[in-house]
This record gives C-alpha cells, sequence and structure tokens, in this order.
C-alpha cells in the first residue's frame, strides 16, 4: 500500500511532518534535500503516481557523465514533504537538520530515441520504466538540469535488499565536468546552509515553509493528530474503572473485624 512504509516509520504525535496522504494530481516536479542526518546524503524525489518516489543518494547528484552515484530507494513520502526544510527533532526517525537543496519540474523521456536522441514520454512510460529498473528522466532545476538515467542494480551482493539504484548523468548540454556539489551548499528556497538553518532560534523542531493555521502547533496536520490524541485519551480516562483499594487496607479491615 501506498505510504504505509512512510507511515510505519513516524510517530506522529512527535513529529509535525505531514500524513500519509496519496495525492490525486502529480504536478511533475522535483526536488532534492540536503540532509544531515546520521550520515549526510541527498535525498531525490520524483513526484509521481500520487506520491514523492525517493531516492537517498549519498554523495548526491552530479552533471559528471563520470559520476554514478549510488541511489538507495527508500519509501514513499507524501507530496507535501516537498519544501520542507528544518530540524527533525532527536529521538524521531531521519532526526537531523534538512534543506532544500533544488527544485525543479521533470519529465520522462520515451524509451524509444527518435533519429537517435531522447524525447518527452508519457506517464505509462514512466512508469513502466521504473518498473523495469531503467528509467530515464529530463530534469529543469535550479541547480540540476538536462537528462538522467536511474538505473536499477540487478546484481544482489549479500545483505542487500535489493534497493540499490545508480544515477547517472547523461551527455548534452549540461554537463559540468569534476563537478563538485560542495561548492553548491546552500537552500535553493531560503539561500541558507544547513548549519545556518540549525542555528536559527526555534529550528530545534521540523517545520514547514508554510505558516501555521491554528494557534501554536506549527502545521494544520499535527493540530488535528493532537486533537484526535486528546479525544481518545478523554474517552479512555471517562470509561477507567476506579481503582480497587490496596491490598494492605482489605487485610487490616479484615483484621480489625475478626476481633468482634
Amino acid at each position: 500500500m501506498a505510504l504505509e512504509e512512510y507511515k510505519r516509520k513516524r510517530r506522529f504525535e512527535e513529529t509535525p511532518e505531514p500524513p500519509p496522504k496519496v495525492e490525486k494530481k502529480n504536478s511533475h516536479r522535483f526536488v532534492v534535500q540536503k540532509h544531515d542526518a546520521t550520515r549526510l546524503h541527498y535525498d531525490f524525489r520524483l513526484e509521481m503516481e500520487g506520491v514523492l518516489k525517493s531516492w537517498a543518494v549519498p554523495k548526491g547528484p552530479s552533471l559528471d557523465p563520470a559520476d554514478k552515484r549510488l541511489a538507495m530507494q527508500v519509501e514513499d513520502h507524501p507530496v507535501s514533504y516537498f519544501d520542507f526544510e528544518g530540524t527533525i527533532p532527536e529521538g524521531n526517525y531521519g532526526a537531523g537538520t534538512v534543506i532544500v537543496w533544488d527544485v525543479g519540474t521533470w519529465e520522462p523521456l520515451s524509451p524509444v530515441p527518435v533519429n537517435g536522441e531522447y524525447v518527452p514520454g508519457t506517464d505509462a512510460e514512466a512508469s513502466a520504466m521504473l518498473k523495469k529498473g531503467d528509467f530515464k528522466i529530463r530534469l529543469h532545476g535550479k541547480k540540476l538540469n538536462g537528462d538522467f538515467a536511474l538505473i536499477h542494480m540487478k546484481g544482489r551482493r549479500p545483505g542487500s535488499k535489493g534497493t540499490e539504484w545508480l544515477l547517472i548523468k547523461k551527455h548534452d548540454d549540461s554537463v559540468v565536468e569534476r563537478y563538485n556539489i560542495d561548492e553548491y551548499d546552500k537552500s535553493a528556497l531560503s539561500g541558507k546552509t544547513l548549519g545556518q538553518i540549525a542555528g536559527d532560534e526555534g529550528a530545534n523542531e521540523w517545520k514547514s515553509s508554510r505558516p501555521a493555521s491554528r494557534g501554536k502547533v506549527k502545521a494544520p496536520w499535527l493540530a488535528e493528530t493532537l486533537a484526535k490524541l486528546d479525544k481518545k485519551k478523554k474517552t479512555q480516562s471517562s470509561t477507567k474503572e476506579p481503582e480497587s483499594k490496596p491490598e494492605k487496607t482489605r487485610a487490616v479491615k479484615k483484621k480489625k473485624s475478626s476481633h468482634k
């Protein structure tokens, strides 16, 4: 089931990350989030089939075709995860600071070239290519542009879960040889670095770039979750049976009655 794994890994009463909602429409957007968690990595996400298809790229994407970047496919994320940056609180899954490193749109490339060149494809072709493990796309971002391929690695190493892919830049006008991702360390949204986001006052909790709409709660979905939890607690407390008297008290009363 879509987003089931995403839901299983999170405690929504403790972190205001968005709930696992599948969208009905797709806008063909992509986002790359730089994530300083247990290990620094980049999360590459494509809006597709009502969710964000996601891969964790340890060294980050590259504009140099010579760089074949390992990309570990992870659980689908909700589309509302698209523009989040901030810090996920300690004790929660993925705890650490995040910035939106790049944003833009993407389009699938037809697996059948025309006159030796790849041309835009359809959503049906995109789903088929993803399932096959040979997924060709074209990015139009602030930092990443041009054609890329996501290739599923078929060879299974000992202990492998079969989630290993390669993210490879194709040869085109957007190629940058000896590409150094560390030269581009600022958010595409806020213009801040990971260190600046982590040092912001109040950035010790995950926050969305969207303003909160209910009281002091930073996200409407969190307010809804907390309201449900409060209602559940009140229901449990109202139906709870009165506690029995301690065993020691009952024993004393029994002892007194024996002297009558």
